[in-house]
């Protein structure tokens, strides 16, 4: 009679797991239209959840003010200031195409100069690889750069036309990012009492997960936008046209590890030392090195310290492996789940030498 017992309950216990993985998969295929509104909602209560505290310090028991001040800041510091850019960068992409589709910039004569003031042994290798060939160069730079910038038109027309879904998007991100950072503590302890892990295991993996969300989105958000401003300001200086296009894509480049925004401001300076503009390509390389290099050198540590403990190799694949997948939101994903891994694993090593040692 027990034996019986004892498999009715074991065969309840797997029903009910059986039911709750079926509607937990089924929630989660009716939360996807929405997977980028709360994967951002998320990582804004993540960030300014300090600032609410601090504004929940100033008026007490008002933790509904509180809140919508904070999602009131996040409009004014962020998206205000991202959708200024967004409206000035499809502007300026749209005149570059325009002026590559006019013939008022022509790649093959850029090509042309570059490659007269090129080294001797570098130019007899471009020749040998045949890029020193006036079609060939056409090809490349014309279709390319006609192609590059047509695909950064093709998304501002794709988000253009999709407006309406965009701003649905924004509201539901915002709308879920209020009552994370209002209930946000409470909602940690539900999660918490809901879990099956041991209290140690769930808190380091939560610490983990808040951490490298902050350094990511501090150590290269904030890089990447301080050094696509650097760099933007550098080429307006300089003279070079559609800077705040480079200083985008320089922005872009910072975040990827080991390469950064030298993919962009070397090939200009050696661009610009080859054609004769010796003083702007020596001013880019300096500025690049001392100034637009450092900003990444001494902010990066000091905004996101040692806390991640994760290689940069393992940032640079992951980051790349996460844009590939994920598109942009794959910046915070995929250093994200390298975090997870390496804390379930370091998890798993302790729990190994626990019971190792446990008959002893």
């Amino acid at each position: 009679m027990a034996d019986s017992d004892d498999r009715m309950r074991d065969g309840n216990r797997w029903s009910f797991l059986a039911i709750l993985i079926a509607i937990s998969i089924a929630f989660a295929v009716v939360l996807l239209p929405f997977a980028a509104a709360i994967l951002w909602a998320v990582i804004a209560a993540i960030l300014f959840e300090p600032l609410y505290r601090r504004l929940l310090t100033k008026m007490p028991r008002r933790r509904n003010g509180a809140a919508l001040l904070t999602i009131l800041l996040i409009l004014a510091m962020v998206i205000l200031p991202a959708s200024i850019l967004a409206v000035a960068l499809i502007n300026e992409a749209a005149a570059v195409y325009q002026r590559i589709h006019s013939g008022a910039i022509d790649p093959t004569l850029i090509w042309t100069n570059f490659r007269a003031g090129m080294p001797e042994w570098l130019a007899s290798w471009v020749d040998r690889i045949d890029l020193g060939n006036i079609a060939t160069a056409k090809s490349i730079l014309g279709g390319g750069a006609a192609d590059g910038v047509r695909a950064i038109l093709g998304q501002a027309l794709s988000i253009g036309q999709s407006l309406f879904g965009l701003l649905i998007n924004l509201m539901v991100m915002l709308y879920l990012a209020y009552f994370l950072i209002r209930d946000g503590e409470g909602l940690q302890q539900s999660i918490r009492r809901a879990m099956p892990l041991r209290t140690d295991h769930l808190e380091l993996l939560a610490s983990r997960f808040v951490v490298v969300v902050r350094a990511t989105i501090k150590g290269s958000i904030v890089v990447a936008i301080l050094q696509g401003l650097i760099g933007g300001i550098v080429l307006w200086a300089l003279g070079i046209e559609a800077a705040l296009l480079w200083g985008v894509l320089m922005g872009a480049a910072s975040l990827l590890p080991a390469v950064g925004t030298g993919l962009v401001w070397v090939p200009m300076a050696l661009y610009l030392l080859f054609t004769g503009q010796i003083w702007q390509g020596l001013v880019l390389v300096l500025c690049g090195l001392f100034v637009i290099g450092m900003v990444d050198n001494v902010l990066r540590p000091v905004l996101v310290g040692r806390e991640t403990r994760i290689p940069d190799y393992v940032v640079l694949i992951t980051t790349l492996g996460g844009l590939q997948l994920f598109g942009f939101h794959g910046i915070v994903i995929g250093p994200v789940i390298a975090a997870m891994f390496i804390a379930v694993w370091d998890i798993a090593t302790t729990m190994r030498g626990e019971s190792a040692a446990s008959p002893a």
